[in-house]
């Protein structure tokens, strides 16, 4: 079996730490103004500790970045760039939704965790259910 490069387990790290939906937001909000961590808290209705905790798994691996302002610490996007990629997943988003609705599914994409994809084994045909 051969190595995989480095560079693959780093991209994996920054993927896995959007790999949640209270740190998609807060990467959409961050994108829009930088926040201190007590207005996240409000946006996102969590603990102070949940939300610290998010931040700093996006601080770690390089997606936002701090400072300190007196009491307040203030959170800001480090590379605006990272919402090309989530603009990405809108897209793939909309074109499952849209294969769905006409009934063509594409045999080559990841299924929805709802969806089921059955072959007629005489005509061969595939049937997305779900």
């Amino acid at each position: 079996m051969k190595h995989i490069p480095p560079q693959y387990e780093a991209r994996a790290r920054i993927i896995k730490a959007m790999g949640h939906p209270t740190r998609l937001f807060i990467i959409e909000e961050l994108n829009k103004s930088e926040r201190c961590v007590n207005e996240l808290t409000e946006m996102i209705g969590s603990d102070l500790s949940t939300v610290s905790k998010h931040l700093s798994v996006l601080k770690n691996t390089g997606l936002v970045k701090d400072e300190r302002r007196g009491a307040n610490i203030f959170y800001s996007l480090c590379c605006p760039c990272i919402l090309d990629f989530m603009g990405c997943v809108e897209t793939v988003l909309k074109s499952s939704v849209s294969e769905k609705q006409r009934g063509k599914p594409n045999k080559n994409r990841p299924l929805l965790w709802r969806e089921t994809l059955t072959a007629d084994p005489l005509t061969r045909h595939h049937t997305l259910k779900g």
